[in-house]
């Protein structure tokens, strides 16, 4: 017998809130990412705005139950736009003690705890370094606690059914996912066409999930534990087709999209690593669109293919982390010195070496700007949020081919695995990417440069277009190898001053709040959302700071000077030690503080406004 579809009657307050921030939390075995998503996009189904923060552990499979195990993910939603996935969470869903354990700091005063405690046994409490129960210990009366046996209420629902327990427990998350449905007033209905297609050569399992999820909610709608229920409701958005999509997932329809748009193949050639792998197994469901997916052995063969690819005249590209972008500068070397277009994607993590491979971090700045030998001056350019991965890489090819140069993009961890709401854009809108080969043959000169300093791009094979590349310096115009110290000093300053030039061919910065004033927060990357929050909320409450954000850090755009001197004070936010308000400071005279963290984690709204009052108040 099954539990009905339909949703059941409830006599339940319920009340509106603006927005509402959801954790799940658990074991990395425990489907937490896909309840997670699930929820998030019934959400979005719902007219919500959207924004997610998934959580990996660093070790592939920790010990289940531990510390160092556990796995989360944030779901924010709003009647109103959201830029971040929420400071505070409202509801804690802990399936195990480990995981109420290191997410309870998070948790809002007041909030809720949705706990399963037939985890909390005493091997359970061990793994987690309780040294006492703390569903009984009074050590969270601070929050609102549910004690919820899930795990025994779901076995319950799923009797019957010809499953292992093993099997049976693992639907338990899509019990935790029926709860927080009723809880927030969500339709499970999109969830359950989902498992039905998503199962549909199982229907067991789908059948188990099923249940699972009508159970968790039917639960909800007869527990005695809250008299209370919350609704959000929908947001105002423009008219269009929307989707969820992570920035790795915006990243892949970008190198898509951009080499549809020239109507060329695309080559994407990587290495497994982590936060990076997701973009090559997006593209490779993309064959019928030309694309080419190649994992190569290693970092340097990646880049090495890429760069191959863009002497045999197609679009090319590599995606990496840190550990595989150090690997990968000599090849990028090599770009530069032929001067061929590719686009390098580095999803940072944090470092140095294997440092904390599953969290976020901005530290590879320096690595692009400067980590190469040589005067080797690339374009960098850097994605805001995850759907802006998608419009950064149009741009990022649109200048490596206009400009015959590589281009390094800084995407990061907490963008790539992140996701939020993307309004898909038509056809037209669409940048266009134009792309001329060289063919004729009584002009070619293979270094011989348009009013861009870009050279020609000739194919070869292109009979009379036959020429030299390669490492070794080259002739100005002929190509041909030469050591003379003149001409080596010309081309150097030549590759720089194409680099240099691009800052006419990109956007001016724009400020969000006063145009001049006592206070500037700067950011760029990932860091956007928290600190555009911020500052509005500031100008809200009367305090007049303004916002500009970089989306090109090389070159910077051509009115930055005139918009950093504009004001008292800079504040550059970022999460390294550093590096970008250091680079500000090198190329302009001015005074500038910091807000850099390098915890693993996002900056948060109460960070950037804590740095702003810091900085204010220092002021005065």
């Amino acid at each position: 017998m099954t539990v009905a579809q339909t949703r059941p009657p409830h006599d339940k307050f319920v009340k509106q809130l603006e927005s509402a921030v959801v954790r799940f939390a658990g074991d990395s075995g425990d489907g937490i990412q896909l309840v997670g998503m699930q929820l998030s996009r019934a959400c979005a189904l719902f007219g919500n705005d959207v924004c997610t923060y998934p959580d990996y552990p660093a070790e592939i499979r920790a010990p289940a139950g531990s510390l160092g195990g556990v796995s989360g993910f944030q779901i924010h939603f709003a009647s109103r736009c959201i830029y971040t996935p929420g400071d505070r969470v409202h509801t804690l869903v802990a399936l195990n003690p480990a995981a109420l354990k290191t997410n309870l700091p998070d948790v809002e005063p007041g909030g809720t705890l949705l706990v399963n405690e037939d985890a909390f046994d005493e091997a359970g409490l061990t793994k987690a370094e309780y040294a006492s129960n703390p569903l009984e210990d009074g050590s969270l009366k601070e929050w609102r606690l549910w004690r919820v046996p899930m795990t025994r209420a779901n076995r319950d629902a799923l009797a019957g059914l010809d499953l292992n327990l093993k099997a049976v427990d693992r639907s338990r998350n899509f019990f935790a996912l029926g709860l927080v449905y009723w809880l927030y007033d969500r339709p499970i209905e999109p969830t359950l066409q989902w498992i039905r297609h998503k199962f549909a050569k199982d229907p067991l399992v789908a059948e188990a999930n099923a249940r699972s999820l009508q159970a968790g909610y039917a639960f909800g709608d007869s527990s005695p534990l809250s008299s209370t229920r919350y609704g959000v409701a929908p947001a105002s958005l423009t008219r269009g087709w929307y989707r969820m999509l992570t920035g790795n997932e915006a990243t892949a329809l970008g190198l898509v999209t951009a080499a549809q748009r020239a109507g060329k193949p695309l080559l994407y050639a990587g290495y497994p690593i982590t936060p990076a792998n997701e973009i090559l197994h997006e593209l490779a469901r993309y064959k019928h669109f030309g694309v080419q997916t190649l994992q190569a052995e290693d970092e340097i063969a990646a880049i090495g293919a890429a760069v191959g690819a863009a002497f045999g005249g197609i679009f090319a590209a590599s995606g990496t982390s840190g550990p595989g972008a150090s690997l990968k500068t000599e090849m990028l070397g090599f770009a530069v010195m032929t001067e061929l277009p590719l686009v390098l994607i580095d999803v940072q993590r944090g470092g140095p070496s294997t440092g904390l491979p599953t969290k976020t971090e901005q530290a590879d700045l320096a690595l692009a700007l400067f980590g190469r030998h040589g005067e080797c001056p690339m374009p960098v350019l850097a994605p805001a949020t995850p759907s802006d991965c998608f419009w950064i890489v149009l741009e990022a090819f649109r200048i490596a081919i206009r400009y015959m140069t590589p281009v390094f993009v800084l995407s990061e961890a907490y963008l790539a695995n992140g996701a939020e709401r993307w309004k898909i854009p038509e056809a037209d809108d669409l940048p266009a990417i134009d792309v001329t080969y060289c063919t004729d043959r009584e002009s070619f000169q293979p270094y011989l440069r348009d009013d861009r300093l870009s050279r020609p791009w000739a194919i070869p094979g292109t009979p009379g277009l036959e020429h030299r590349v390669g490492g070794l310096e080259k002739e100005h115009i002929t190509g041909k190898v030469t050591y003379d110290p003149d001409n080596h000093e010309r081309m150097v300053d030549l590759r720089a001053r194409k680099i240099a030039g691009i800052a006419d061919d990109i956007p001016p910065l724009e400020i969000q709040g006063p145009t001049s004033g006592e206070l500037l927060v700067v950011s760029w990357g990932g860091p956007y959302g928290a600190v555009r929050t911020a500052c509005e909320q500031c100008r809200n409450e009367g305090v007049g700071v303004s916002h500009t954000h970089f989306r090109h850090l090389n070159p910077l755009p051509r009115n930055t000077r005139e918009v950093l001197a504009a004001f008292r004070r800079i504040l550059v936010c970022e999460l390294n030690a550093g590096q970008f308000r250091r680079y500000l400071q090198s190329q302009f005279p001015i005074e500038a503080t910091g807000c850099a963290r390098v915890r693993g984690k996002p900056l948060t709204v109460a960070d950037i406004r804590t740095a702003i009052e810091r900085t204010l108040t220092g002021m005065r």
